[in-house]
C-alpha cells in the first residue's frame, strides 16, 4: 500500500496526511480529484504514467468551478507526482489520486472566502470491474444529476453520491454496472465510466451536453479508432432502446479501462460476448498505456531515470 502522500506541500509518510473531521470537504463533498493510471513495463523497467497532463489540465478545470485555487501550476503537478511516485518506488500498476478540497473546519454551506487544501496519493491498483470482457449493466433508476445542479465535467467529490447509489444498486441486483440516463432520458454514462456503442461500422458515444465527465480515456478511444481503425465516432444523443439493438457496447474510464458489455439486464449485447471492434480497441489500448506501441509517446511519461 501507500507509503507516502503529498499534502500540505511536501511530501509525507501516509500516516501524517490526515484532516480534520470538522474539514469542510469532509462534511459537504466540496472537493474535486482526478484518477490517473500509471503502467508497468517489465521489458523496459518502467513506470509510464499516462496522459499525465491532461488530467491535470482537467483538475485545474475542476477546480475553477468550484471557487478551488490550486496553488500548483500543470508542471508543479506533473513534477510533484513523479516524486512521489519514485519514493514510492511502485513496480507494479498503480491509481494516482490528487485532491483539491476546501480545508476549513467551519460549519457553512458556500464555497467563496474558505481556504484550499490539496493532496496527492497513489495506490496498486487491477481492474475496476472484474468481467472486463463481459460486463452485463442494467439500466438505473438513478437519473444522472444535471449541469445545472451538479455539473458532471468537474469531478466534484460531492456528485459521486449519485453514482455510488447507481453501482449499489446494480451491484446488489446482481449486475457489473449501471447506465444512467439523463432528465430527459437519454443515455449518459455509466456509473463512473463513459459509453460507447458500436452500430453499422460506427462508434457512438454520448455528447459532451449529456451531463458526461468529459473523459481523457474517451478521448483516447476516440483518436486510436480513427487512427489506427479509421472508425468514426459519432457524438449524439442515445435512446435507451438503441442499445438493445447495437452490435457492440463498452465503457471507457481511467478506472475501467476499456471493458465490454455482452448483457444489458436480460438481453444481449449483439452476440452476447466482446466483440471485434471491442476487442481490438483493448488490445491497442494497452500496447499504448503500457509502452508496447511506439506511437503517441507524448501520452507516456516515463517515471524512472534510464539507468547507463
Amino acid at each position: 500500500m501507500s507509503k507516502y502522500a503529498f499534502f500540505r506541500g511536501q511530501i509525507v509518510p501516509i500516516e501524517k496526511a490526515q484532516v480534520s473531521i470538522m474539514t469542510h470537504a469532509l462534511n459537504y463533498g466540496t472537493g474535486c480529484f482526478e484518477g490517473l493510471r500509471a503502467y508497468w513495463n517489465e521489458q523496459d523497467q518502467q513506470l509510464y504514467v499516462f496522459r499525465m497532463t491532461e488530467h491535470y489540465e482537467r483538475m485545474h478545470r475542476s477546480s475553477r468551478i468550484l471557487h478551488i485555487q490550486l496553488p500548483y501550476t500543470v508542471d508543479e503537478l506533473n513534477q510533484i507526482t513523479l516524486e512521489l511516485l519514485r519514493r514510492e518506488g511502485y513496480r507494479q500498476d498503480i491509481y494516482i489520486r490528487p485532491l483539491a478540497y476546501k480545508a476549513d473546519k467551519i460549519i457553512s454551506v458556500r464555497l467563496h472566502d474558505l481556504t484550499d487544501g490539496f493532496a496527492i496519493f497513489a495506490i496498486p491498483f487491477g481492474r475496476y470491474i472484474e468481467r472486463e470482457e463481459g460486463a452485463h449493466v442494467c439500466i438505473s433508476s438513478w437519473r444522472r444529476v444535471d449541469d445545472n445542479a451538479v455539473p458532471a465535467r468537474a469531478k466534484i467529490t460531492g456528485a459521486y453520491v449519485n453514482s455510488a447509489f447507481a453501482k449499489t444498486d446494480a451491484m446488489l441486483s446482481g449486475y457489473d454496472e449501471a447506465l444512467v440516463l439523463t432528465q430527459t432520458g437519454h443515455i449518459s454514462e455509466g456509473s463512473a465510466e463513459n459509453f460507447f456503442m458500436v452500430r453499422d461500422g460506427h462508434l457512438i458515444t454520448p455528447l459532451v451536453t449529456s451531463n458526461i465527465l468529459e473523459g481523457i480515456t474517451r478521448d483516447t478511444i476516440i483518436v486510436l479508432a480513427r487512427e489506427e481503425m479509421g472508425l468514426h465516432t459519432v457524438q449524439r444523443s442515445i435512446d435507451r432502446s438503441e442499445i438493445y439493438v447495437c452490435d457492440e457496447a463498452f465503457l471507457t474510464g481511467t478506472g475501467v479501462q476499456v471493458a465490454a458489455i455482452t448483457q444489458v439486464e436480460h438481453r444481449p449485447v449483439g452476440t452476447g460476448t466482446i466483440g471485434p471492434v471491442v476487442s481490438h480497441l483493448r488490445e491497442l489500448y494497452f500496447d499504448v498505456v503500457r509502452g508496447r506501441n511506439p506511437r503517441y509517446p507524448h501520452w507516456r511519461t516515463p517515471v524512472y531515470e534510464k539507468q547507463g
